[in-house]
């Protein structure tokens, strides 16, 4: 049953809708439709479903967030299209040549059908080793076994598999609305942001860089500098509910500089940040630049609603986390990535069940904002339509 506070806040809505003609989403299963959601603080529970979890679009849905995706915003989201130039967001399917977290490299073989005449060829792909999409199905809410709005580890690969979270119902939907890019790389640059940690080695490999930047050590991206960067490119980061520019269903870039640093760092560089050690905890020799793990930067992420984020990191969020949990838990609506968990975790709220995004290509786009003097456009993505599948390469554009 929904406590009284959030009982008294339906109650409230109810009068507010009456009186401004918007639509509230009060009970589960929600509309999509509606144009106005609730804060994180005031998300109602459904019955059956794990301890503060947030799984609010009914018993068989298996897109979380997309759900925000309808004809309506869409429509809306094309109006960014105004010249047409095409951006496209993903890295070739070998960047990274070596991937980090002990991902298998990017394999593809020519196969000939009539040499000189016809030729079919063959790829081999770890989803998570490039630009992708992390799948619901991907890692359990560990404390109750449980993926995305209930399913199961018996649903994804036990005698009875099914297609349940399968990120073919992604591909079925689609990917469509209005992207909007905050470049915090080129933001913490010209206003001196120290950085991670410059390793020795590469300060004697590329004297003439940036010391004082460096996306392949640990970093934390807080709120208030993404607030900051936003102000600079001329947006207000808060929802639009609160007076800010970010609208129910738009889709978040954020660019810390993986990319850029992968393409200017030696070969023997790359391949030396992605293989250092991996293993669970706080002590992660895989150290990497992202947003902060701070209940100011999850409160933010939930109200604004967005239908998907995405950056141009290995991790997204700063890795390895120095508290108790991942956003990755808060985001997916899974408990994380590569994680050391524990029942004590329980505690954790909101959970998104929404697309999350890595590695994402953003140089273009971040010099195509600069140029156009705009931070929104209209952006595509299609997951792959594979049934049963986990994650999916991003298969992204964004349009001008």
């Amino acid at each position: 049953m929904a406590s009284s506070s959030n009982t008294a806040q339906s109650r409230l809505s109810q009068v507010t809708d009456f009186l401004t003609g918007k639509k509230t989403a009060t009970s589960i299963p929600w509309d999509p439709d509606c144009t106005q959601f609730p804060t994180r603080k005031h998300v109602p529970r459904r019955e059956g479903a794990p301890a503060e979890s947030a799984w609010v679009w009914g018993e068989n849905d298996y897109i979380g967030r997309l759900n925000l995706l309808t004809p309506t915003r869409v429509t809306q989201a094309a109006k960014q299209i105004k010249t047409g130039e095409i951006v496209p967001l993903n890295l070739p399917l070998d960047v990274p040549e070596q991937p980090a977290f002990a991902r298998e490299t990017f394999q593809h073989e020519i196969k000939p059908l009539a040499p000189g005449l016809a030729y079919d060829d063959k790829y081999t792909l770890n989803t998570q080793s490039g630009t992708q999409w992390d799948g619901f199905r991907h890692i359990a809410h560990m404390p109750s076994a449980q993926f995305y709005n209930g399913t199961t580890g018996d649903d994804v690969d036990g005698p009875n598999r099914n297609h349940k979270c399968s990120i073919h119902h992604w591909a079925e939907h689609g990917i469509a609305g209005r992207g909007v890019l905050l470049d915090y790389w080129s933001y913490a640059k010209q206003n001196g942001i120290v950085y991670g940690r410059r390793r020795a080695r590469l300060y004697w490999v590329y004297p003439e860089t940036d010391y004082f930047v460096d996306p392949f050590e640990y970093y934390t991206i807080p709120y208030t500098e993404l607030e900051a960067c936003g102000k600079a490119q001329g947006i207000d980061i808060r929802p639009a509910s609160a007076g800010g520019d970010i609208q129910i269903g738009d889709m978040l870039f954020i660019r810390s500089g993986f990319v850029s640093t992968y393409y200017t760092s030696a070969p023997d560089v790359r391949a030396a940040a992605a293989l250092r050690p991996h293993t669970l905890g706080k002590d992660d020799g895989q150290r990497w630049a992202g947003i902060k793990q701070e209940e100011k930067m999850i409160d933010w992420l939930h109200d604004c609603y967005f239908s998907a984020v995405a950056g141009d990191a290995p991790s997204f969020e700063a890795w390895p986390s120095q508290q108790e949990y991942m956003l990755h838990e808060y985001i997916l609506a899974l408990w994380g990535e590569d994680l050391f968990l524990t029942a004590s975790k329980a505690k954790l709220t909101s959970k998104l069940g929404m697309p999350l995004g890595e590695m994402f290509d953003l140089e273009k786009l971040a010099r195509t904002c600069k140029e156009k003097g705009r931070y929104t456009f209209f952006v595509t993505s299609s997951p792959s339509n594979c049934k049963g599948g986990v994650s999916s390469h991003g298969n992204s554009l964004a349009i001008f």
